[in-house]
């Protein structure tokens, strides 16, 4: 009777822990959706909403985008002299700029600039948007008539993607130079071959699973963080347990969306 209990108990919080994923991701699904038709809608672009939405922009990259960038360089100076070398050792110099291009641009950058945005801007803001809740603002805000999504979440989310979307471009552009002058250095003689080895390596099929790469991993740490502030409970010990599962569930999406990318582009 003890045995057959304990297996009941077993199954009983099985059921209860996959009724809580279904909950979790319905509602990381729902809140994405949510913010898809209030990004499109005009009425969340008034004049008080535009001035929240440009302070976050700016505070959530205007700090870091000088130092991710100098940070970039110095990393594509490092690695590429890395490769170079190690490919001449070789006899194999015609595919480092290729590998670095690879390895860098497409694989490195993207997820390097979603995670730093993910530690520096949208964790914070999600713990930030969790303090507010726990502390009755957000209830409050919905008592006077607001809508706390469009007003607290939307701005955050939006400035987190547009953070790390512009973390990734220009540091891709950045790498792409500092390869190119660490290689053949300030001349133009070897610009017709870097512009055939780049069209080479981004082909339509890899710019597509690039791009497509780059908003997700954005949209990843910045959506999953502000659905884990804004489902998240107010009892402190099972508030943690819910940021917590975010975060698993942020790398998880970022480890799947990487595995997808790579499967598409090599296989």
């Amino acid at each position: 009777m003890t045995s057959m209990g304990s297996w009941q108990s077993r199954l009983t919080q099985i059921g209860h822990a996959a009724q809580q994923w279904v909950i979790e991701w319905w509602r990381l699904i729902y809140l994405g959706a949510l913010l898809l038709v209030l990004t499109l809608s005009p009425s969340s672009y008034s004049r008080e909403s535009r001035l929240v939405l440009s302070r976050h922009i700016y505070l959530n990259t205007a700090p870091i985008l000088l130092w991710f960038t100098v940070l970039c360089a110095l990393v594509t100076v490092v690695l590429t002299r890395i490769v170079v070398v190690t490919a001449l050792s070789y006899g194999l110099s015609q595919y480092a700029l290729q590998v670095v291009i690879r390895v860098l641009v497409l694989e490195l950058i993207p997820l390097t600039a979603a995670l730093f945005v993910a530690l520096r801007c949208t964790i914070p803001d999600g713990a930030e948007l969790t303090a507010m809740q726990a502390s009755g603002q957000l209830d409050e805000m919905r008592r006077q008539g607001g809508d706390p999504v469009r007003r607290e979440v939307l701005p955050r989310v939006v400035a987190g993607m547009f953070s790390g979307i512009t973390l990734a471009a220009l540091s891709s552009v950045v790498a792409l130079v500092v390869a190119y002058v660490a290689v053949y250095g300030f001349n133009v003689s070897g610009l017709a071959a870097y512009t055939r080895l780049f069209g080479q390596v981004f082909s339509p099929a890899v710019t597509l699973i690039f791009v497509l790469k780059t908003l997700f991993f954005c949209l990843a740490v910045a959506l999953i963080p502000m659905a884990s502030a804004l489902y998240g409970m107010r009892d402190a010990s099972v508030r943690t347990s819910a940021e917590m599962r975010g975060l698993v569930r942020m790398f998880a999406v970022i480890l799947l969306i990487e595995v997808t990318s790579l499967v598409g582009n090599y296989y």
